[in-house]
């Protein structure tokens, strides 16, 4: 056989292995559904932030975070406005979805409401459809809003919708991160006045954005978004979720003193 008839061998071979040979695995995608409090801000709400925008930040370049949040939405609006589907089509083997709803369900004079049992029926819908997937859902229980009592006590502000999610993910032995709990225990480490450091607080003319000053109890600054991912981030850790093993080496929540300015 001649030299050139045996390099065309060897290189229909080569073709012939590359052709069969496995994919490279692509990057893991972890994908956020749920309401202002997630989700991507644009520069004209800056310095309102969704706690999603640094929660893309922990992890390396195995994980790409898709933050589907969106402001206003609840279960019912999401699903109507065929905001999951999309989701649900690109999901992979492996994937996560982050499910985050209930400020907006549990609000009666909203065009978002959604009854309690057709909340369950949607949040049961979510984590049937990722699985089915063969995508790993993950419920988060409504964070929340800063709100304090006569005695400088927090106040729950999600008691039954909060208990909906947990349920939901009691019945479908779904991983809980109950950020309705360990938001309140942090906004209440701050305290009534220094809790405002991390909601969008603002006196007129301080930012151009909002030169009237702002007064916002539910929607966070960029360092109250930080630290609700923080707690988000704790969770996923104790939940033992292989999310986890794609954090960027040496990341862990830090630590910030309420009193300091």
């Amino acid at each position: 056989m001649s030299r050139r008839l045996v390099a065309a061998a060897a290189a229909l071979s080569v073709g012939a292995l590359l052709a069969f040979a496995p994919a490279a695995p692509g990057p893991l995608h972890v994908y956020l559904i749920g309401d202002s409090t997630m989700a991507q801000k644009q520069v004209k709400a800056y310095p309102e932030t969704g706690w999603g925008m640094p929660f893309t930040a922990f992890f390396d370049e195995t994980v790409v975070v898709e933050n589907r949040a969106q402001n206003g939405r609840s279960t019912k609006t999401f699903l109507a406005e065929n905001r999951w589907q999309p989701v649900v089509s690109a999901l992979r083997p492996g994937d996560y979805v982050f499910i985050q709803f209930g400020h907006n369900d549990e609000v009666p004079t909203k065009k978002s409401y959604t009854p309690e049992a057709e909340f369950t029926a949607n949040l049961q819908r979510f984590v049937r459809e990722a699985r089915s997937h063969q995508a790993q859902p993950v419920l988060l229980t409504p964070v929340a809003r800063r709100k304090f009592d006569a005695a400088g006590q927090v106040q729950e502000t999600h008691a039954v919708y909060a208990e909906l999610v947990r349920a939901v993910a009691r019945e479908t032995a779904t991983p809980l991160v109950d950020l309705d709990h360990s938001s309140q225990a942090l906004i209440q480490q701050f305290g009534p006045e220094y809790s405002k450091l991390l909601f969008n607080h603002l006196v007129p003319g301080e930012h151009p954005n909002y030169p009237d000053g702002r007064e916002d109890n539910t929607h966070f600054n960029e360092l109250g978004a930080r630290r609700m991912a923080e707690l988000v981030l704790a969770d996923v850790r104790a939940l033992h979720l292989g999310l986890a093993d794609h954090l960027v080496r040496g990341m862990v929540p830090t630590a910030v003193d309420p009193q300091a300015r």
